[in-house]
C-alpha cells in the first residue's frame, strides 16, 4: 500500500506538466478548432533554448534558465502560428494539421542536429529536499513542479476570465463571426493564443527537464502523444478537463510503471484512453449538446 501511495503521489505531482501540455492543445483547439501537433515539440525546444542562458552565464541560477525557457516558448509559439496557420487557409483543416506535423519534425531535427542527439543535463531546484512522513516521502523537485504548474494554471484562468484579452478569446472561441462584427481582430487573438500557450509550454518543458534531470530529443513524440491523450480524456476544449486529466494520467502512469514496468507503462496509458473513448467519448468534462 505504501508503494502504491508513493507512486500515485509522485505521478500526480509530475502529471501537472502533462496538464500544462494538455492545456496548450486544448486552448488552441478551443479558439481555432485546430490541432497544433507541433506544440509539445515547441515546448521541449523552449526548454532547450533555456540552456543557452548557461552558455552565456555559466553560473546562472536555475530560475534564470526557467525564465529563458518561458520566453523562448512564447517566441516558438508565435513562430508556429506564423508559419503553420497565418498564411494557410484555415478552411482546409488537413493543410494546417500537416503543416504542424512538418513543424514538429523540423523542431525535432533541429534539436537533434544542435545537440548531436545527446541528452543534455538540466538544472534542478530543491532536488535534495525530501519531506518525510514516516516512510512516505515527497520529493522537493516534484513539489516545485506542481507548485509552479498550479501558479501558471491560476494565472491563465485569471487571464481568460478577468481581462479584456480573455473576453476576446472566449468570444472568438464561441462565435468568431459575431466577435469579428464587434471589432475583435481574429488574427490578433489567434496569434496571442499561440504566444500564451507557448509560454506555458516553455515552462512545462523546463519543469520536465528539471524533474527528470535531463532533456532528450526522444521526449518530443511521447510528450505529443501524452498531450493529445490528456486533451481527449479531459474533453476537447475544456481547460478544467485538461487539468484533471493531466493529473489523472500522471498518477495512473506511475502506478502502471510500478506494477508492470517502464516497458509496458505507455501501453496501459493507451488502454486508459481506449476506456474513455468507449465509455465516455466526450471526455471527463464533455460538452453538453443543445438538446440537453
Amino acid at each position: 500500500m505504501l508503494d502504491f501511495l508513493q507512486a500515485v503521489s509522485d505521478g500526480v505531482l509530475f502529471g501537472a506538466t502533462y496538464a500544462l501540455i494538455g492545456i496548450g492543445f486544448t486552448l488552441v483547439f478551443g479558439v481555432m478548432h485546430k490541432i497544433n501537433m507541433a506544440y509539445a515539440a515547441a515546448s521541449i525546444g523552449g526548454a532547450y533554448a533555456g540552456l543557452l542562458v548557461l552558455k552565456v552565464m555559466a553560473a546562472a541560477p536555475p530560475a534564470l534558465v526557467f525564465l529563458g525557457a518561458f520566453a523562448a516558448g512564447g517566441l516558438l509559439g508565435w513562430m508556429v502560428y506564423l508559419t503553420c496557420f497565418h498564411f494557410i487557409p484555415l478552411s482546409s483543416p488537413l493543410a494546417t494539421l500537416m503543416s504542424t506535423v512538418g513543424m514538429l519534425l523540423l523542431i525535432d531535427e533541429v534539436i537533434v542536429h544542435v545537440t548531436q542527439g545527446m541528452p543534455q543535463s538540466y538544472p534542478a531546484m530543491f532536488d535534495d529536499v525530501m519531506l518525510r512522513a514516516g516512510e512516505f516521502t515527497l520529493r522537493g523537485d516534484l513539489l516545485l513542479v506542481f507548485g509552479v504548474a498550479v501558479v501558471c494554471m491560476a494565472a491563465l484562468m485569471l487571464l481568460l476570465y478577468r481581462t479584456r484579452l480573455g473576453l476576446a478569446t472566449r468570444a472568438v472561441s464561441q462565435q468568431p463571426v459575431a466577435a469579428r462584427l464587434c471589432g475583435i481582430r481574429l488574427e490578433q487573438v489567434n496569434a496571442t493564443t499561440f504566444v500564451v500557450t507557448g509560454l506555458l509550454g516553455g515552462i512545462a518543458g523546463a519543469l520536465i527537464g528539471a524533474s527528470v534531470g535531463t532533456l532528450s530529443p526522444l521526449l518530443t513524440t511521447p510528450l505529443t502523444v501524452k498531450g493529445l491523450i490528456v486533451t481527449v480524456i479531459g474533453g476537447l476544449g475544456s481547460i478544467p478537463g485538461a487539468i484533471v486529466a493531466g493529473l489523472l494520467v500522471g498518477g495512473f502512469e506511475n502506478v502502471f510503471q510500478l506494477y508492470r514496468g517502464v516497458t509496458e507503462r505507455d501501453l496501459y496509458v493507451m488502454l486508459l484512453l481506449f476506456v474513455f473513448l468507449v465509455f465516455r467519448p466526450g471526455g471527463i468534462f464533455a460538452a453538453k449538446s443543445g438538446g440537453d
